[in-house]
């Protein structure tokens, strides 16, 4: 039997953040299985790593539904769940889209974790591809902050980023599942990264993730760091940053992701807590869960 950590990411509190599953063997383990467990664990994604005896390891991670390349919040509980059994320090995870470095530290409250992107990227979004969001969120053109330009955005997944104006239309959020889903595939995006500037280096964060049969997460690494480099190679903040992203609020799921971007490595550094999850007392409303459609 393959034994199954649960763990949530981007918090010090069961009950906020991202679940992740974790399986730390996964030797032996073929796509279908690991898929399947995916889908019995019901979590955003799970992740299954194959060790080389070292502190380096094979990594895949699988949605509900399918396999995606890289998942931020998994690999921050990952980082925790191996800091707790061999110790803080560097981890090297060979994920599909690279190698991903993983400190793991300790501070007054508890391990966190700090991953270190792929080399990003940043490229302009056709306007019939705005509309076509615009349309499938429910929103107008008129929502949209002008100060922050729609862009689609990459740091191991890419992933549209469209600010709004107001928290309140981005607390309102209720999209066409089906619209989305189908642009996203289309696409290749992997979540939108929905957001609102509250101050130069705070922001709050919606990503659905329909592609992958998730109606939405409640913290996304890997958009947190895309977003990173969205706002470095627009100069939306002064180098280095420190950008802290507030996601999961709307969910009852509070989380907390810390990005670190600077002007010499063009990589971009997400960090965050992460902490065990007990069976007996877990929640899983509020979780990126699969959608009813799929």
């Amino acid at each position: 039997m393959t034994d199954v950590l649960r763990y949530s990411a981007f918090t010090t509190d069961p009950r906020g953040g991202n679940a992740a599953g974790i399986v730390l063997d996964a030797t032996g383990l073929d796509e279908t299985s690991m898929q399947r467990i995916a889908s019995d664990v019901g979590y955003s994604e799970t992740a299954f790593l194959v060790g080389d005896g070292s502190r380096a390891f094979d990594v895949r991670y699988f949605a509900p539904s399918v396999e995606v390349p890289f998942c931020g919040h998994a690999t921050i509980a990952t980082g925790v769940a191996l800091g707790e059994r061999l110790g803080v320090g560097r981890f090297l995870l060979r994920t599909r889209v690279g190698v991903v470095p993983v400190d793991v530290t300790a501070d007054d409250a508890g391990l966190r974790a700090r991953f270190t992107s792929v080399e990003p990227a940043l490229r302009d979004i056709a306007d019939a591809d705005v509309s076509a969001l615009l349309a499938a969120l429910r929103w107008s053109r008129a929502d949209l902050d002008p100060e922050l330009p729609p862009r689609v955005a990459y740091a191991g997944g890419w992933h549209p980023v469209i600010a709004v104006r107001s928290r309140a239309r981005l607390a309102a959020l209720d999209y066409d599942f089906g619209a989305l889903r189908q642009l996203m595939t289309d696409r290749g995006w992997l979540t939108a990264q929905l957001v609102w500037r509250e101050a130069p280096a705070l922001f709050h964060a919606r990503n659905p993730s329909p592609g992958a049969g998730i109606v939405e997460d409640p913290a996304t690494g890997s958009a947190a760091a895309a977003l990173g480099h969205y706002l470095r190679e627009l100069r939306l903040v002064d180098l280095p940053a420190r950008v802290v992203v507030r996601q999961g609020d709307d969910l009852g799921r509070p989380s907390v992701l810390t990005v670190e971007v600077d002007a010499d490595d063009p990589r971009v550094k997400v960090s965050g807590h992460a902490v065990a999850i007990a069976l007996e007392a877990e929640n899983l409303e509020g979780h990126g869960r699969p959608a009813a459609e799929t």
